[in-house]
């Protein structure tokens, strides 16, 4: 049930909105959007039934901003701090440790559990997301692989974008599973440094720019020439 609109605010409490969005989060998270109702949420908030309408217009643009909120590595495009005139390898290398640090912000389980959800089943709040963030940063990574990659054609050079998405993602949305298989102290030492340098070297060795992994210069370089010599 929607609440009517008030002219007044509801709350004047300044973090009345973020107790709002904290609250709507877990609740969503665990009911979904059908589930999840104003007046718990509300409730949970300490906030007047009025509040949701009053901040944020309805339930949906509340689902919304949760669901923005909770995609906690969700900055533009614009804020990557990639030169223009860098060579690829180099754009390469800081946006895969940008996107590394951004997975590493700390994220609550019931924020995970929401961008999972919508993710699994995207609706408006998803559309939202992948077009003002996702999108913006997807399209990039294929311009930079596509200057790196020229002779590539399109389906490779996707495929090659998500290899490289899908290795630094994976510290993020696994690593609850990896805790229980590895012991959370052997997870915990990979921080955002050592992942980003990994995934860094990995990936260049594999485009063809970097070393092959465990293999010193030297040894590379003495490999190359066997290979040459055949």
């Amino acid at each position: 049930m929607t609440p009517d609109p008030v002219s007044a605010p509801p709350d004047d409490e300044a973090d009345a909105r973020e107790r709002l969005l904290a609250a709507a989060q877990d609740a969503f998270a665990e009911r979904g959007f059908e589930g999840a109702t104003v007046r718990d949420i509300c409730r949970t908030a300490g906030a007047n039934i009025a509040a949701v309408n009053y901040y944020f217009g309805d339930k949906e643009k509340l689902y919304v901003e949760c669901v923005k909120r909770a995609h906690v590595c969700a900055a533009r495009m614009d804020s990557f701090p990639i030169p223009a005139d860098a060579p690829p390898v180099e754009k390469l290398r800081v946006f895969i440790r940008e996107m590394v640090t951004r997975m590493h912000t700390p994220a609550s389980a019931s924020a995970m559990k929401l961008m999972m959800r919508e993710m699994a089943d995207p609706g408006k709040a998803a559309h939202v997301v992948v077009s003002e963030f996702i999108q913006p940063v997807a399209f990039a990574l294929r311009a930079i692989l596509r200057e790196l990659l020229p002779h590539l054609d399109e389906q490779n050079l996707l495929m090659t974008g998500f290899s490289v998405i899908g290795q630094c993602l994976f510290y993020r949305q696994n690593r609850p599973v990896s805790e229980l298989i590895f012991g959370k102290e052997a997870v915990a030492a990979l921080d955002a440094t050592a992942v980003a340098d990994h995934v860094i070297r990995f990936s260049l060795a594999a485009l063809g720019h970097a070393d092959p992994i465990g293999e010193s210069s030297a040894g590379a370089a003495t490999t190359r020439k066997s290979k040459a010599k055949k």
